[in-house]
């Protein structure tokens, strides 16, 4: 590791539609005075050849075995399938490396606290993508109710569609996998978990809840092949629980997109005012969000304008701008050893709300 930056291989780097080519390259990139992107790791040499040629990086490594004890990566960035993340996140801390695992960390808690665990006793830092709490509007949102905008909170609600779970995929050989419940890459792991470390660093913990999970749909279609294919993943989420500040919350995703594009409302509502934040969907860790509020006696919503300053410096669009952010923690606390960014541990806490859900919807199944 050099005093300059930091040196980053990708394990999981698909160009075109895949998530790290989308997000984590531009922002590795628009932070070339912190990070290298030194190589890639994919399923076959042959697949991490094509990934580097397309993005021009320096080296395809043969697996992962090669990309995590190689000497000249300080940094293992995890982008791959959910059920693959307790291996490959292993082996990086086992080597030494430093890691940025997209969210989810684990398929369920018992594989997060697994590797928070491990990722202490071996003192590397453990990074996770959950990008929505770092974003802009979520960040201001947070000073607002900070600085009392609503005054005392008395209760939150969102309801926000899912993007996916809608009844259709688009490849199935990509997709395919988010449908089997089992597989760790559902409605409530991905957004609705996103939405709950956002919702959680805004307002507070969630410390009792009662659940509903529900597959309305047994079947999606799979675009590119045509076939149906079976879903077990709920494609609808519904949460109703008590915030550490006493504020009741309500949460409920749909499965699919909305009809209009409009997809994601957040309500806070407070004995001072209310504020309520839109977006087009609820993967709220890469749309962009707007923010209105409303105080006193006011009769109507005016926008609250997110101050430059939270925008500066960063890549405009959202995907990348958001994981920049995490990077950009990330690399000041390995240089001050302070704990910025979301860490392993956070990603422990937001598993845990999950696992309470789920067990919670089991005893409504059972009753």
């Amino acid at each position: 590791m050099t005093e300059q930056g930091f040196r980053v291989g990708i394990v999981g780097l698909e160009p075109g539609r895949g998530w790290a080519a989308r997000a984590h390259v531009p922002a590795l990139r628009a932070l070339s005075d912190s990070y290298e992107i030194v190589g890639v790791a994919n399923t076959s040499l042959a697949s991490a050849q094509r990934a580097a040629a397309a993005l021009g990086l320096p080296r395809a490594f043969n697996d992962v075995a090669e990309l995590v004890s190689a000497p000249e990566v300080d940094i293992v960035t995890v982008t791959v399938k959910v059920p693959h993340h307790l291996e490959v996140v292993k082996a990086a801390i086992e080597a030494g490396k430093h890691v940025y695992c997209e969210w989810p960390l684990g398929n369920g808690l018992a594989e997060a606290e697994e590797l928070a665990e491990l990722a202490k006793a071996k003192s590397v830092l453990g990074v996770v993508g959950t990008q929505a709490r770092v974003s802009p509007q979520i960040e201001y949102l947070k000073q607002l109710i900070t600085d009392g905008f609503v005054g005392e909170v008395l209760s939150t609600t969102i309801v926000a569609r899912g993007g996916g779970w809608g009844g259709s995929i688009a490849q199935k050989k990509s997709d395919a996998y988010m449908l089997d419940r089992a597989a760790g890459a559902t409605m409530l792991t991905i957004p609705v978990g996103h939405t709950l470390a956002a919702l959680t660093d805004v307002l507070g913990e969630v410390v009792q809840l009662s659940s509903v999970l529900a597959t309305r749909r047994s079947t999606a279609l799979a675009v590119d092949t045509g076939e149906r294919l079976p879903m077990s993943a709920p494609d609808q989420v519904l949460v109703s629980g008590i915030l550490s500040g006493g504020a009741p919350v309500s949460i409920h995703y749909r499965g699919g997109m909305p009809r209009d594009g409009d997809g994601f409302f957040w309500e806070i509502n407070g004995t001072a005012g209310e504020i309520r934040v839109s977006g087009p969907f609820g993967h709220t860790q890469f749309v962009s969000l707007s923010l209105k509020g409303a105080r006193g006696d006011e009769k109507t919503f005016q926008p609250l304008e997110v101050p430059a300053s939270y925008r500066t410096g960063w890549p405009e669009d959202m995907a990348p701008g958001n994981v920049a952010r995490i990077y950009g923690r990330m690399a000041h606390d390995l240089r001050k050893g302070t704990r910025t960014a979301p860490s392993f541990e956070d990603a422990v806490a937001v598993h845990r709300v999950i696992a309470s859900v789920e067990r919670a919807a089991e005893n409504v199944r059972r009753t």
